[in-house]
């Protein structure tokens, strides 16, 4: 079952509004869990109640113990990376251009990056607008026409996204909880996003804006994909390598990390994760 990408990052005059509940995606301490964690542990839970019995009652109840302290060790795991990410983002020391967010490695929710605005409102951290309008300049003097259709996003715009996406996969049919998964495999969590660093951004055609593999034929995206390297960025989410990054392919999702890391990831055709070994 496939589902309009364009909805999925309510993108331009397409974004939808819909309401669902916030508790699926609000964690302890940060705002934000790791939903697989808990997700796992229902199934577990609802397993055991299926095949169950009075003889197995305790190795299964010491059982669901173990699961619930490894996920609030996790929980806490998870807040101590969100303040590294946080911190080490308002550094001014390089590695703030390498900062990794992703599921295993959270950002601060509070965390707001120094930003500037752009064009059409769209603003990223101030540290990487002149290579990114020097890049945009340069492919529309190509006679190419690129589009910024998302850019910096804090927790509260990233949680909405996710809850009107979630909500988009229940009206399909989808279960909560499958529901769930189906919205992360394309939809950072909220607290684990990187346009919440304000070194990521969501670049398509001005002719064709919807969000799906589609925008990797346009030619805006071809030259994006074959030359972004050069302006310090990167294609974040390359094809097959979501069993990395987590996230589907999306060519047009291009995150900042400085020049001389961009090529050699671009050259030898890795993620971020590969490239920091994580």
């Amino acid at each position: 079952m496939s589902i309009n990408r364009e909805r999925l990052f309510l993108c331009v005059s397409h974004k939808i509004k819909r309401q669902i509940k916030q508790n699926w995606i609000i964690g302890l301490g940060v705002g934000f869990v790791f939903g697989v964690l808990f997700t796992s542990l229902i199934g577990k839970i609802l397993d055991n109640d299926k095949t169950s019995s009075l003889n197995k009652a305790a190795p299964e109840k010491k059982q669901m113990v173990v699961e619930v302290e490894k996920t609030e060790t996790q929980v806490v795991d998870a807040v101590e990376a969100a303040k590294l990410n946080a911190e080490t983002l308002a550094s001014q020391k390089d590695s703030w251009k390498l900062t990794l967010v992703n599921g295993s490695y959270p950002l601060a929710t509070d965390y707001t990056p120094n930003l500037v605005e752009i064009e059409q409102g769209k603003q990223v951290d101030e540290r990487i607008a002149g290579e990114l309008q020097q890049m945009l300049s340069d492919a529309r003097a190509l006679g190419l026409n690129p589009f910024i259709c998302s850019a910096y996003r804090d927790y509260g715009y990233q949680r909405k996204v996710f809850n009107d996406t979630m909500l988009q996969w229940i009206s399909n049919g989808y279960a909560p909880v499958d529901a769930y998964d189906e919205t992360s495999r394309s939809v950072a969590i909220p607290g684990t996003s990187e346009h919440a660093t304000g070194l990521a951004v969501d670049i398509t055609s001005a002719s064709f804006v919807e969000l799906d593999e589609r925008q990797a034929e346009t030619e805006e995206a071809k030259w994006l994909a074959e030359n972004c390297w050069k302006y310090g960025f990167i294609l974040r989410y390359p094809p097959n390598k979501s069993d990395i990054t987590g996230i589907i392919y999306e060519p047009w999702h291009y995150r900042y990390v400085g020049k001389e890391v961009a090529k050699e990831i671009t050259e030898k055709g890795i993620t971020l994760e590969e490239y920091l070994g994580k």
